[in-house]
C-alpha cells in the first residue's frame, strides 16, 4: 500500500454568515483554491484522479463537480460531494487517503466548503393535497426514537454530564479569541490562507472580547443553561482544499511532502452527547497505531462549543496547551463542511519535522472523526 502525503494545503479566509463573502456560492469559494493548487504543483489539472469535497447546507447537486469545472478543469476529471455533517471536509480527505493508499488513485484534491450565507431555504413537501408547506432549518440527525437533539441542547447535556462550568466555558472561548487575534496580528495564518476577492483576514475573531463581557451573555438553548452565543461557534462561510499524492507521485513531480497521513478513524456516540464523538474516534485511532496521547505534539480540535471541547479534553487527558495553538472555531468560525479540512490545513503548516498532529471533531447525530498526520 502506498504512503499518502500532503503536498499543498490552503484555505480561504473565513467569513461571517451574511458578511464579507455573503454573495458567493460554494463553488465561488472552492474554485480559486482548486485552480491555485494546480498552479502551485503539477500544472496540469488532467492529472487529478478525483476531486472530493465535503458540504452540508449547500444547494445540493454536486458542488465538487460544479467547482472543478468552474476552476477550468477538463471534463475528464470527476468530482464527488460528501456529507458527514460537520465532519464532511475531513471525511473527504479520509476518502482521498484511502483511495491513494489502496492504489486506486495517485493524485486527489480533497477538502470542504460551506456558505451558510447562500444556504437555500428548505421546505417540506406537504403530505396532504392543498396543505401549506412548512419551512425547516435542518434535516433530522436521528430517527424520532433518539429525540433528534439539537446541537445546542446536546452541548448543554455535555456541560451538565461532565460538570463543565459556565466560567470554564467562557474562559476557554476568551482564550480562543485571544490566540486567534494574536495569530492575525503576527501573520501566523498567512501561509495557510489564499486571499479571496482581495480579502486576507478571517472576519470573526474579536480583539475587544473579555471574560466579563462573555459572562453577561444570556444562555441560548436553556433558560438556566450555560451555553451562550459567546462560548459557541458562529455561523460561517469558507473553504479549504488539500492536495493528496502517493509518495511515488510526489517524488515523480519533484514536490515537497509537507505531511504524511498516518491513519484516520470514525466512531459513534449517543446522539444526545454528539459533541463527545472525538473521544472514541481518537481512542480508536491511537490504539490502532499503538500510541498514547503523550505521543501527540499538536491537536487541532474543532470548537463547536466550549463545553464539548473541554469535556473531550478531560476524557482524553489532552493538555490544553497542545490544542488549537493559533485559536479555534469559537473565534475563527465553523463553516461546517470545510472545518475538518481547515483543521488539516492548519496542522500541515504548524507541524515541525518529526512531530505528530491530531485533527478531530464531533458530528451531528453522534459521531466523531480523527486523523493523525506527521511531518
Amino acid at each position: 500500500m502506498s504512503e499518502v502525503v500532503i503536498v499543498w494545503a490552503k484555505r480561504t479566509p473565513i467569513g461571517r454568515a451574511g458578511g464579507q463573502f455573503h454573495t458567493l456560492e460554494p463553488s465561488d469559494l472552492v474554485a480559486p483554491l482548486l485552480k491555485q493548487a494546480i498552479k502551485d504543483t503539477v500544472g496540469d489539472a488532467s492529472l487529478v484522479d478525483d476531486v472530493m469535497i465535503g458540504n452540508v447546507v449547500g444547494p445540493g447537486g454536486n458542488v465538487a463537480r460544479v467547482s472543478l469545472l468552474q476552476a477550468g478543469f477538463p471534463v475528464t476529471v470527476p468530482g464527488v460531494t460528501i456529507d458527514r455533517q460537520c465532519g464532511s471536509g475531513l471525511e473527504a480527505i479520509m476518502r482521498g487517503f484511502e483511495a491513494i493508499k489502496s492504489g486506486q488513485a495517485q493524485i486527489i484534491l480533497a477538502g470542504g466548503v460551506e456558505s451558510v450565507s447562500r444556504a437555500p431555504w428548505k421546505m417540506a413537501q406537504p403530505t396532504r393535497p392543498g396543505a401549506v408547506p412548512t419551512l425547516y432549518t435542518r434535516a433530522p440527525f436521528t430517527p424520532a426514537a433518539y429525540g433528534d437533539p439539537d446541537m445546542g441542547i446536546a452541548a448543554e447535556e455535555v456541560a451538565a454530564r461532565y460538570q463543565i462550568t459556565r466560567e470554564a466555558q467562557d474562559y476557554y472561548a476568551f482564550s480562543s479569541h485571544q490566540k486567534a487575534v494574536t495569530s492575525q496580528r503576527t501573520g501566523r495564518f498567512n501561509k495557510e490562507i489564499l486571499p479571496l476577492q482581495g480579502v486576507m483576514t478571517d472576519e470573526c475573531p474579536r480583539a475587544d472580547t473579555s471574560v466579563e463581557k462573555l459572562a453577561h451573555l444570556h444562555p441560548v438553548f436553556l433558560p438556566e443553561g450555560t451555553v451562550t452565543a459567546g462560548n459557541a461557534c458562529p455561523l460561517n462561510d469558507g473553504a479549504a482544499i488539500v492536495m493528496l499524492m502517493s509518495r511515488e507521485a510526489c517524488l515523480h513531480y519533484k514536490l515537497t511532502a509537507y505531511a504524511t497521513i498516518v491513519d484516520a478513524t470514525a466512531a459513534g456516540v449517543m446522539p444526545d452527547i454528539l459533541g463527545m464523538g472525538p473521544v472514541p474516534a481518537t481512542q480508536k485511532l491511537l490504539a490502532r497505531q499503538q500510541l498514547q496521547v503523550t505521543d501527540i505534539d499538536i491537536v487541532e480540535f474543532n470548537e463547536a462549543f466550549a463545553s464539548q471541547v473541554l469535556a473531550c479534553l478531560q476524557q482524553l487527558k489532552i493538555p490544553q496547551h497542545l490544542v488549537n495553538i493559533g485559536g479555534g472555531a469559537l473565534a475563527l468560525g465553523h463553516p461546517y463542511g470545510a472545518s475538518g479540512a481547515i483543521l488539516i490545513t492548519r496542522l500541515v503548516h504548524e507541524l515541525k519535522k518529526g512531530q505528530r498532529g491530531l485533527a478531530t471533531l464531533g458530528i451531528g447525530g453522534g459521531m466523531g472523526l480523527s486523523m493523525l498526520v506527521k511531518r
